[in-house]
C-alpha cells in the first residue's frame, strides 16, 4: 500500500449514491431549514429535476457511458421518460451521446458549471497554497473541503506530496454523513441533539468502526481543542486530521483535511501536524470573513 496509489472515498463517506440520493419515482414533500432566515422553508418535489440530478450524478459515479436501459434500470426509471430527459440534458451539453455506442457520458457544460461554481468562492484559490505547503512538509495528502447544506462536504481544493504513497480523491468529489475527521468537526459544530447524533452515527460507513460513547467524546474533543482525528476507523492504516475554516458568524463553512499512513502519522507529528494546519485555517478564516 505504501508504494502505489491508494483508492479512498475522501474525507467524510462514501460517494453519494444517486439511486437513494435522489429517488427517481416517488418524492416524499421536505423542508429546508435556512438559517439566514430562521425559519423552516418548504420544499416541493419537483420529479423532473430530481431525476435530471440523479442521472448527472450516477454518469458521474460510473465515469464510463451508459445506455438507456442501464441508466433507467440504475434509477428506477420509466425507459421512455429516462430518454426524454437524457435530450435535454445533451441539448444543454450537460450530456453527451455516442451516435455509434448509443451511450451516454457527462458533457463539457458540466466542466462550465463547476468552473463557476469555484471562481465564485474565493476559498479554493486562497487554500490552495496552504495545502502545497502541508502536502510538501509532512508527506501527505492535504484536501480544502467546502461543508454543504445538510451536512454534505465537496472537495474544492487538492495537493499531493511527492511520496510514493498518494490518497486517490478529486476534485468536485462530494460526500456525505458525519464519517472520518472533518464528519466529528460537523458534529462538533453543527448543533444536533445527542439523539439525533446517534442516529446519524449508526448510518456512517465504517472500516473498524467506534463505539458511539468513544466516537462522542472525539466530537467533544474536537470542539475544545480546535481539530480533530480519525485513527484508523474511516480506513484501516490511514490518519485523517481536520481542522474547521470559520467564516462570518462564526459559521463553520469549509474544513482543512489532511490524509496520510497511520505509520507515519505518530501522536507527536499528528499534533505539529494540527497546529500547522490550525494556524493556516485562522489566516484563511481571517482573509474570508474580511472579504465577506
Amino acid at each position: 500500500m505504501t508504494a502505489a496509489t491508494a483508492s479512498w472515498l475522501g474525507p467524510l463517506g462514501r460517494l453519494h449514491s444517486p439511486s437513494s440520493a435522489m429517488p427517481a419515482k416517488k418524492q416524499a414533500k421536505t423542508t429546508d431549514k435556512s438559517p439566514a432566515a430562521g425559519r423552516t422553508v418548504r420544499v416541493r418535489p419537483v420529479p423532473a429535476v430530481s431525476r435530471s440530478i440523479a442521472i448527472l450524478r450516477l454518469l458521474g459515479r460510473v465515469g464510463q457511458p451508459l445506455g438507456v436501459k442501464a441508466i433507467a434500470d440504475e434509477l428506477a426509471l420509466v425507459p421512455s421518460t429516462c430518454l426524454h430527459i437524457l435530450r435535454v440534458l445533451v441539448a444543454e451539453e450537460l450530456v453527451t451521446w455516442d451516435a455509434a455506442t448509443k451511450r451516454y457520458a457527462l458533457g463539457n457544460g458540466m466542466i462550465s458549471l463547476a468552473r463557476s461554481v469555484l471562481d465564485r468562492s474565493g476559498f479554493p484559490q486562497l487554500i490552495q497554497p496552504a495545502l502545497d505547503r502541508l502536502a510538501g512538509r509532512f508527506g501527505v495528502t492535504a484536501m480544502g473541503v467546502e461543508v454543504a447544506a445538510k451536512g454534505s462536504a465537496v472537495v474544492l481544493a487538492l495537493s499531493h506530496s511527492n511520496q510514493p504513497f498518494r490518497v486517490h480523491t478529486d476534485v468536485g468529489s462530494r460526500f456525505d454523513t458525519l464519517v472520518s475527521a472533518t464528519g466529528r468537526l460537523i458534529a462538533a459544530h453543527g448543533g444536533d441533539s445527542a439523539a439525533e447524533l446517534r442516529k446519524r452515527f449508526a448510518q456512517i460507513p465504517w472500516d473498524k468502526a467506534p463505539r458511539f460513547e468513544a466516537w462522542k467524546k472525539e466530537v467533544e474533543l474536537a470542539r475544545t481543542q480546535g481539530f480533530s482525528v480519525d485513527r484508523d476507523n474511516f480506513m484501516a492504516g490511514l490518519t485523517v486530521v481536520a481542522v474547521p475554516v470559520f467564516v462570518a458568524g462564526g459559521r463553520l463553512a469549509y474544513t482543512v483535511v489532511v490524509v496520510g499512513l497511520s505509520s507515519q502519522l505518530t501522536t507527536v507529528a499528528t499534533d505539529l501536524l494540527a497546529q500547522e494546519m490550525m494556524r493556516e485555517a485562522r489566516e484563511i478564516s481571517g482573509l474570508l470573513v474580511e472579504g465577506g
